[in-house]
């Protein structure tokens, strides 16, 4: 392109053309001719000179008609930028492409592959396009339906969240908690809990359907998009509660239907308005599980219980629709009566028996066997099954019964005398211990007791586990009966011959006997004569004739001091034997003493000096 001039310069070359012409051209005398403005006035030439037709080589354009040119672009052709969507006319269909006219220098192309969703597409439709390639190696203009679906599905989908308004959607397919849904495009997730305002039981019911949704909320980070149906109904059912509530009344029977059954009770809709009906007031008679009894979605006429204050929380019954099963209760039912029935429930204290629908009594464990040791009620009944029971008590205002199965039996205490006899011998088994004594079974429902101390003539017991163990078998004689106190007083040793009383004889006070120190204990030593005999010295007792005292494994001999056959009591001393040698001694010198003295009358003080040889002695004196 060749330099433009500038204004100077153009100056410079006006003014030697008119030099040369002046200088160069013959003088000859010609017409005269009028002369131009350069010629003329030159200044006034180059201020007047079209500087923009010399530069730009084109006449200037009026503003006027730029303008009016720059609006006709501007409606007839669109801005191609990146990222922005325009709206287009499919003109042309290909077995791969479809031609689209968006009013650009020319028409653009998009792949039929973008238009799955859409296989009637044709001539005509208006589709929403984004610029991908202003212009490809052929220069062909390149668009995106798919992206241009994509912005203005996020543009929708916020708009509709902001301001709240229900869209349309395509539940497609199932997942785990709910369902996904194309909503503009876009694959939204509905909750399980936000398809309903009840529990669904089958989501498959719901896809390939076209269902409203509000938008819930949008996770810009993830691009998650979550969508709500339940929003929509309970929008219309809070208008509808609101009714319903201002008009519930304690005491109103309502129809509704199940809604959800739980382990604890049935919730039932009552038109937008939920209210519990508790397991107990189901049915008067005891039932394991509400579904015994309703079943989803069934119809049924409730009673309204109670509710709180802004009655939120509705107590329903069922049962109460119902005449309570006491009152149709035979007047001929008494006490003493036997009657049958099942067992619904069982507890440590006892069973209940459901005797007819709705009435059930007691049976105490107590009530449950004649035998005075307590077990628990499930050593006697299952649950289920059917026994035969006699009324005790009958409280109809209450509503409570008492009965007893032992009842049916007769009392084993009431032929006592007969079978338990004072002085009788007998067989029992060992069924629990106490400090004092042992509980024997003779028979379902007499039990005796066997004292600590009439268990073994011979062994010292601290304890009855020392002796034998629950469940052995033991002998028993009878010793006391009370019938009226239902008392059986048994013992154990009695069954065998009491051993003492031969050793009444053979250890007898004064007896000799010759055995070793077993151990020294307080106070004293033990020695063992026998399995059955041990005796207890005394300290001073273990004195030696040398003032030395007995050690443990020692033998000595032993005089019995003190024999107890009550209290099995025997004490030994081995002091006594070298006092009592001692004591023979002394006799021995008094009475030698008194011989001599009569042959040669010794004076007192003679006789003093003896006496006090033997005393020291006696005292271990040397």
């Amino acid at each position: 392109m060749a330099k433009k001039e500038t204004k100077e310069e153009v100056q410079e070359v006006v003014a030697v053309e008119t030099a040369v012409e002046t200088q160069e051209q013959p003088v000859k005398e010609e017409p005269k001719k009028e002369l131009s403005l350069k010629e003329t006035n030159p200044e006034k030439f180059l201020t007047d000179f079209n500087w923009h037709n010399y530069q730009e080589g084109i006449d200037p354009i009026d503003d006027g008609k730029l303008e009016e040119f720059e609006k006709l672009v501007a409606d007839n052709f669109v801005d191609t930028l990146d990222n922005e969507v325009v709206e287009g006319i499919v003109v042309f269909v290909t077995d791969r492409d479809a031609i689209i006219d968006i009013n650009a220098k020319s028409e653009g192309v998009i792949s039929l592959n973008e238009f799955r969703y859409n296989p009637d597409l044709k001539v005509g439709d208006k589709v929403e396009v984004l610029i991908d390639v202003r212009e490809d190696a052929t220069g062909q203009l390149i668009l995106s339906h798919r992206k241009a679906r994509t912005i203005k599905a996020w543009e929708r989908v916020n708009k509709a969240h902001d301001e709240g308004t229900i869209v349309n959607g395509f539940v497609k397919c199932r997942t785990k908690g709910g369902m996904i849904v194309d909503v503009f495009g876009i694959e939204a997730f509905l909750p399980g809990s936000q398809i309903d305002v009840k529990p669904i039981r089958d989501y498959d019911v719901y896809v390939d359907k076209t269902m409203e949704f509000k938008v819930v909320k949008i996770n810009h980070e993830f691009k998650n998009v979550v969508v709500s149906h339940k929003a929509l109904i309970e929008a219309d059912i809070e208008e509808q509660k609101k009714e319903i509530i201002g008009q519930l009344e304690k005491g109103q029977v309502l129809e509704g239907i199940v809604k959800n059954i739980t382990s604890y009770g049935v919730f039932v809709d009552l038109g937008g308005v939920d209210g519990l009906v508790h397991i107990t007031d189901l049915s008067w008679s005891r039932i394991n599980h509400p579904n015994e009894i309703v079943e989803l979605d069934q119809k049924l006429n409730v009673v309204i219980l109670d509710f709180d204050e802004n009655k939120s929380r509705i107590q329903l019954g069922l049962k109460q629709l119902s005449k309570h099963p006491w009152d149709n209760l035979g007047e001929d039912v008494k006490v003493g009566d036997k009657v049958k029935g099942k067992v619904v429930v069982i507890a440590d204290y006892g069973a209940f028996i459901e005797v007819t629908d709705g009435v059930e009594g007691l049976i105490h464990v107590s009530e449950m066997s004649w035998s005075t040791h307590l077990r628990s009620a499930q050593d006697f009944v299952t649950v289920g099954e059917q026994v035969e029971a006699v009324i005790l008590t009958l409280d109809r205002e209450t509503r409570k019964m008492s009965l007893g199965i032992k009842q049916i039996t007769p009392d084993p205490w009431t032929d006592i005398t007969k079978k338990y006899p004072v002085g009788s011998n007998h067989k029992g088994i060992v069924r629990n211990f106490t400090n004092f004594g042992v509980f024997v079974e003779m028979e379902e429902g007499i039990d005796g007791l066997i004292y600590i101390s009439d268990l073994s003539w011979t062994k010292k017991i601290k304890h009855p586990s020392e002796f034998c163990n629950i469940g052995d078998e033991l002998e028993v004689v009878v010793l006391e009966l009370d019938v009226e106190g239902r008392k059986l007083s048994l013992g154990h040793k009695q069954t065998t011959e009491n051993p003492w009383d031969k050793y009444q004889a053979e250890f007898g006070v004064g007896t000799k006997h010759t055995a070793s120190i077993s151990e020294i204990v307080d106070k004293g030593a033990t020695i063992v004569f026998n399995d059955d005999i041990t005796a207890f010295v005394p300290t001073r007792h273990l004195e030696k004739e040398d003032g030395t005292k007995l050690g443990k494994g020692e033998e000595a001999e032993f005089e019995i001091i003190e024999f107890n056959k009550e209290f099995k009591k025997v004490v030994a001393s081995h002091m006594t034997i070298h006092k009592e040698e001692e004591a023979k001694i002394v006799k021995q010198a008094v009475k030698k003493q008194a011989a001599q003295a009569a042959e040669s009358k010794p004076t007192l003080g003679d006789a003093n000096d003896a006496l006090q040889a033997l005393k020291d002695k006696m005292d271990g004196k040397k």
